[in-house]
């Protein structure tokens, strides 16, 4: 797996917060979907591929924090409260 095309996500916040995330990786024109249903903090994910999309929803009470690194690049979203939602977008190298 080269550097450039790999996305590294970390998922932290406060102790055994529930989510749900879905994320949809392309790699030389191919979408793979990968879902967890049911996830707790800590926990982290790597995937190779030129972009990433991805929805990360809260399933209980908390803060939850994610980090998401690409070829050099970094990118940090957080939400708090059951029902919190992100929408996470990488591309590019």
């Amino acid at each position: 797996m080269s550097d450039a095309n790999r996305i590294h996500i970390s998922i932290t916040g406060s102790p055994e917060t529930r989510y749900s995330a879905r994320w949809q990786v392309t790699q030389d024109g191919e979408i793979q979907e990968y879902q967890e249903d049911n996830g707790t903090v800590p926990a982290e994910y790597t995937y190779e591929g030129e972009a990433l999309e991805g929805t990360v929803s809260m399933l209980s009470e908390g803060r939850l924090e994610v980090d998401i690194a690409k070829g050099g690049n970094r990118s940090r979203s957080a939400t708090q409260g059951k029902g919190g939602t992100l929408q996470i977008n990488v591309s590019g190298n």
